[in-house]
């Protein structure tokens, strides 16, 4: 959970009357989790966040997935997955448990207003750039930001223009949190993490947009519903809390080293129940005389572990057919190391510049259809050496 902040009007006290300019009063909108036991931000709208002219069922397709059986590593490219839409309707489902859903968006279009009411939303912007709109205010974004959403959150995707956006899409079904071992027992990031306050980046002004009978595409376990809004949501003047949308990029994430390899758990950046979020950022090497620089070989006892391959030149990679936006999935009880000929090509080298997103689930994930379109069948047995290059 972000820190508390306060932007545009507010008044002194919570839950007091808060009168307009003309006499009436502002309304005010809580978004709050856990059943108002954790955290929350209280919104002021001039008009009534809860005017509603219309409600009526979207007709949307869940596609369903498949077990990863038999246990096999795979490798999905999702530049060859077709683009979509709009940054929400275009994203195409690879990888899915019920504690998230992983996937790739390719667009060239901006979004309709959406709330996804399902739970908190991770979008990592790989290529492109633009501004997110939120009841909250206008959020920038740029490639390299994790840009976090929590649930229930009404917003809008708007890219600059003639710009495409490429992202990695995680859709939890709860709530995205920093890790507690970053973390005071008030909140505060410790002096050992890896990014600090200084790092996340939230709207500091109110959107104000007219209009009426306004679409928002709400999406909840059942399914998509389209509400139409007497009041458009956009007309918050002042909100304080400690939840709101907010970004963090890659960039400001600064790498644990040490004299050997260091574990993954050092590159964490956020966890939700059942699923990790770490971030790969160039680094230098492990300096004890005789370190090996590469992963080890290693068993996933626990958990399926994806990576998203962002740039760089991925040397543990190399040979495996594996680049940039390519996705790897190697689940629970499929042992996985370097390929062949990685751990000498180490020798000598002093850092890496690569960057990846890797996401570790504790529950099986499931293949979507779009994972299977995109999926290299050479991958597997990349390990034998003289693979696809």
């Amino acid at each position: 959970m972000p820190y508390y902040r306060s932007v545009g009007e507010i008044p002194p006290k919570r839950h007091t009357r808060f009168p307009r300019p003309d006499g009436s009063l502002h309304a005010e909108e809580l978004i709050g989790q856990e059943g108002f036991s954790q955290g929350s931000s209280l919104l002021y709208h001039r008009g009534s966040p809860t005017a509603i002219v219309s409600i009526e069922a979207v007709a949307d397709s869940h596609p369903a997935g498949v077990p990863n059986h038999p246990l096999t590593p795979r490798h999905l490219r999702t530049s060859d997955l077709a683009p979509g839409e709009d940054p929400v309707s275009g994203r195409k489902l690879l990888l899915h448990n019920s504690d998230v859903r992983i996937g790739h968006v390719r667009t060239g279009g901006s979004g309709p207003l959406h709330r996804n009411a399902v739970g908190d939303e991770i979008v990592f912007v790989h290529d492109g750039s633009g501004h997110l709109d939120s009841v909250f205010g206008r959020l920038r974004f740029r490639p390299g930001d994790y840009v976090v959403i929590p649930s229930s959150v009404i917003h809008r995707w708007v890219l600059d223009p003639g710009v495409e956006l490429s992202a990695l899409t995680l859709e939890f079904t709860g709530h995205v949190r920093f890790p507690g071992r970053y973390l005071s027992r008030t909140g505060q990031f410790l002096e050992h993490s890896p990014f600090c306050e200084r790092d996340i980046h939230a709207p500091s002004q109110p959107l104000i947009e007219e209009g009426e009978d306004v679409e928002v595409l709400v999406r909840s376990r059942a399914g998509t519903t389209r509400y139409v809004y007497r009041d458009h949501p956009f007309d918050v003047v002042g909100w304080d809390g400690c939840v709101y949308p907010f970004t963090f990029s890659i960039h400001d994430f600064e790498p644990i080293t040490g004299r050997i390899h260091q574990p993954p758990p050092v590159h964490q950046t956020f966890e939700a129940d059942g699923v990790v979020v770490c971030s790969f950022v160039p680094r230098l090497y492990d300096y004890h005389p005789e370190a090996i620089a590469v992963p080890y070989n290693h068993s996933n006892v626990d958990t399926d572990e994806v990576l998203y391959y962002v740039e760089g030149d991925f040397m543990s990679r190399k040979g495996s057919g594996i680049g940039r936006g390519s996705i790897s999935l190697h689940p629970a009880g499929h042992t996985h190391g370097p390929q062949p000929g990685s751990v000498e090509a180490g020798f000598g080298q002093v850092g890496t510049e690569e960057y990846a997103v890797m996401i570790d689930t504790f529950e099986r994930l499931d293949l979507a259809p779009a994972a299977l379109e995109c999926e290299d069948d050479a991958y597997p047995s990349s390990w034998l050496g003289g693979g696809p290059g």
